[in-house]
């Protein structure tokens, strides 16, 4: 059969949709581009917020509409957390959750309709895989996470921490720099968690990793700071290896205590400054990446202003801003929300600052020289992206292709989202 699968949310889901194809491939089935061009349609689901929710309903109601000769599988974290509401939406829809990935074949062909429930012991780090990008594998080193988020659906989706051997992380992270990647991501609900289950920890994984040979850097997924907190210096130090982007993703989501208490977020706006003050300390180029939710049902006007406080005296280089929306089946879902006007003010001021301060963050990368490794092309024809060691998205001009090249940049600009470079001729030699 001819299948196309259509991906919502994070690097985690992404790599799912990888997984399926490979799953899929190996049996013989053919990937293809475009739903117009496929026997079946498979729509791996987000359901973190609300407006991706909305979008993907009405994208399914569309392929049902537009295709309905086609087969419909609805996959992901909506198929595992609101496997009803999914039925009463697309009544003649396969569903297969998180957890089941590896029976895609099964529903595809039609032996089972679905394929849900509880947690996994599914290793999906060993499971066969077509990358999204070919210089970049996106590897999940754990399933699930260990908080209990009052607004998290997430978990409903993913269950508790199931993490993967180390072993075969490390075999997963061989093959995909033998295949010509040069970014691997690990990736998971919380990589904070990773071998809690398992007596080991992310810096020893870390370290296994970086013995790994080859031309490649590794990303580190998100981690919470309640965990990360309790592995800081080792953590710190696994950072400072030459093969791990200088790249944290913490979430704060409130800089308010008495918010951070009501989202049952397990630790204090002081423990997230005391990471970030420590990475920073020992890696003063560190990029530094986090999430915040405007508008919690709990955040008062005082609240807010805390976060604006914390924001600005921490710089964080990236902030991925979301308003509140109640999920369905979370503690958050039955508290009186916030006037939409007042969240949707609290958004834009917390925008203008982010944007303000990742603008002056990068213009202090000004006549930065190094190396970048190119890992996509830019949205201007001949333009190209790559990251620094800080994976800093860098954006040179070249006529020539550079996809996956190492090559040696002086940085001459800044925007709010990325930095701008020129190839230094006398290294433009490909290394």
């Amino acid at each position: 059969m001819k299948v196309f699968i259509e991906t919502y949310g994070c690097s985690a889901n992404v790599n799912d949709s990888e997984i399926m194809a490979g799953l899929l491939t190996k049996d013989g089935h053919q990937i293809v581009a475009a739903a117009d061009e496929a026997d079946a349609v498979i729509v791996n689901t987000c359901t973190v917020k609300g407006p991706t929710e909305e979008k993907i309903r009405t994208r399914i109601r569309q392929i049902q509409g537009n295709n309905g000769h086609k087969k419909l599988i609805v996959a992901g974290c909506m198929a595992e957390a609101q496997t009803e509401s999914v039925r009463k939406l697309a009544p003649a829809a396969a569903i297969i959750g998180t957890h089941k990935i590896n029976e895609i074949v099964d529903v595809v062909e039609g032996r089972k309709s679905v394929a849900v429930g509880g947690n996994s012991s599914l290793n999906k780090a060993e499971l066969p895989k077509i990358n999204v990008n070919n210089l970049v594998s996106i590897i999940q080193i754990n399933d699930g996470c260990l908080g209990a988020c009052s607004f998290c659906i997430t978990r409903l989706a993913r269950g508790n921490t199931f993490s993967y051997p180390v072993g075969t992380i490390r075999n997963s992270v061989e093959e995909a720099v033998k295949s010509g990647c040069r970014e691997v991501w690990l990736t998971s609900q919380d990589t904070g968690t990773y071998g809690l289950d398992r007596r080991t920890n992310l810096p020893q994984l870390l370290q296994q990793l970086c013995e790994v040979g080859g031309e490649f850097k590794i990303r580190v997924g998100m981690m919470n700071p309640s965990l990360a907190n309790h592995l800081l210096q080792p953590l710190v130090d696994s950072y400072k290896n030459d093969k791990v982007f200088k790249f944290l993703h913490i979430p704060l989501q409130s800089g308010s205590n008495p918010v951070l208490a009501a989202m049952k977020r397990g630790y204090k706006v002081e423990t997230f400054k005391k990471i970030v003050g420590d990475f920073r300390k020992q890696l003063p180029r560190i990029t530094i990446a986090t999430d915040i939710i405007c508008g919690f049902p709990a955040e008062t006007e005082g609240d807010f202003n805390e976060t604006l406080a914390v924001v600005e005296e921490t710089k964080p280089d990236i902030v991925n801003i979301s308003r509140f929306w109640p999920r369905p089946g979370t503690a958050a879902a039955v508290l009186e929300r916030l006037p939409d006007s007042v969240v949707m003010g609290r958004s834009r001021k917390l925008h203008s600052l982010a944007r303000k301060i990742a603008l002056g963050n990068n213009r202090k990368w000004a006549g930065w020289r190094g190396k970048i490794i190119v890992d996509e092309k830019g949205k201007v024809p001949g333009t190209f992206v790559g990251r620094n060691f800080a994976y800093n998205p860098v954006v040179v001009s070249s006529e020539k292709d550079l996809s996956g090249r190492l090559i040696e940049v002086e940085i001459t600009g800044a925007a709010a989202a990325c930095i701008y470079g020129r190839i230094i001729p006398l290294q433009a030699a490909l290394l």
